[in-house]
């Protein structure tokens, strides 16, 4: 049984899934860490996995109650709702923000995945010589991953099924990021702006009693590609909560350690110290895409000027990331005493 929520946990929880919804949108980051930093990634996981055959028979018998309890879907649905109230709010926000001020923003998030490798370390007691290979072999995949070079776009759409299910990763594995995947794949910009970008632009005209979309052949082909999307991550989602399910039920600590040294590894993703690098032609004028964006060839990572007042900031940001993690911890605490008093009176 789960336990009851109060309507300020049922809050909250619509609040971590706009984070979730957030850090799915930034490359580098995983929704995954959110949730094993906020307490709630066991409980989505072996949520996602009661979406199974035996759901399904209760939802086609019209056992829709029987149904809504056996998923946890009070759970699921406030967690989901926060994260497509992000990827129309917050989610365009971080858009402006990684134009604007990238490098505070790399800056923060980096910050917070190091609060992550403290937050979930340090009640980690299960080192052997099992553990701490595990540990290094997620370090190795983690880095591995970091530097790899991206895919040119390809908007065929069993390869966009494809990513869905590849990107998804990201909400069920901490450390791997869906969106930083979408980049190698080429595919980033066409599913996580563009195709955001005309949904939101389509709820907006249908709103305003304005259908003229349905003849806008590229409006149509967008969210073609974005239905397809959607139906692999959905798939993807309920594939990887199964198997995730499973090895945490029978090898827990073998999977932190992995995860441990998969999100290290990760650090070198959201290094704020890089620099866009495009594909050039022979001429050196960037190659674009179908969609006139530059085609990103890899990044070029350096380290920081100390005499730069920007450097500053940016470690400033740093700081902020792991204070947030902190504090998250702190409230963690803090809410575990609160319902064990509850619970004893």
């Amino acid at each position: 049984m789960h336990q009851p929520r109060t309507l300020l946990d049922n809050f909250f929880l619509v609040i971590k899934g706009l984070c979730m919804g957030a850090a799915n949108k930034v490359p580098g980051v995983s929704g995954g860490i959110v949730a094993f930093v906020g307490g709630f990634y066991e409980e989505f996981i072996y949520s996602l996995q009661k979406v199974n055959s035996k759901a399904f028979k209760l939802l086609f018998n019209g056992r829709f109650r029987s149904f809504y309890q056996y998923t946890n879907g009070r759970f699921l649905l406030l967690l989901i709702s926060g994260m497509l109230i992000s990827y129309f709010s917050i989610s365009r926000v971080l858009d402006y923000f990684l134009e604007q001020k990238e490098l505070y923003v790399w800056a923060a998030f980096f910050g917070m995945i190091l609060g992550s490798i403290h937050y979930i370390g340090k009640d980690f007691d299960h080192w052997n010589q099992r553990t701490v290979f595990s540990g290094i072999i997620g370090l190795i995949i983690g880095i591995s991953i970091s530097f790899l070079s991206p895919a040119t776009q390809n908007d065929n759409l069993f390869f966009i099924f494809f990513c869905g299910i590849i990107s998804v990763s990201g909400m069920t594995l901490p450390g791997l990021s869906g969106s930083f995947i979408l980049i190698l794949l080429g595919n980033y910009v066409l599913l996580l702006v563009d195709s955001v970008n005309a949904l939101y632009d389509t709820f907006s005209e249908v709103l305003s009693g304005d259908f003229g979309f349905v003849d806008n052949p590229q409006r149509m082909r967008i969210l073609t590609i974005l239905t397809v999307f959607t139906l692999g991550s959905a798939t993807g989602l309920v594939t990887f909560s199964h198997l995730l399910s499973f090895v945490l039920k029978r090898f827990k600590a073998i999977t932190t350690a992995v995860l441990l040294g998969f999100i290290t590894g990760s650090l070198g993703v959201v290094w704020p110290w890089k620099r866009t690098m495009f594909k050039m032609d022979a001429s050196g004028n960037p190659i674009l895409d179908s969609n006139g964006d530059k085609v990103v060839l890899n990044y070029e990572r350096y380290f920081p000027n100390l005499g730069d007042s920007e450097t500053w900031w940016a470690i400033f940001f740093v700081i902020l990331g792991i204070l947030v993690l902190l504090l998250l911890d702190w409230y963690g605490k803090n809410r575990k005493e609160r319902k064990q008093i509850r619970t004893a009176r």
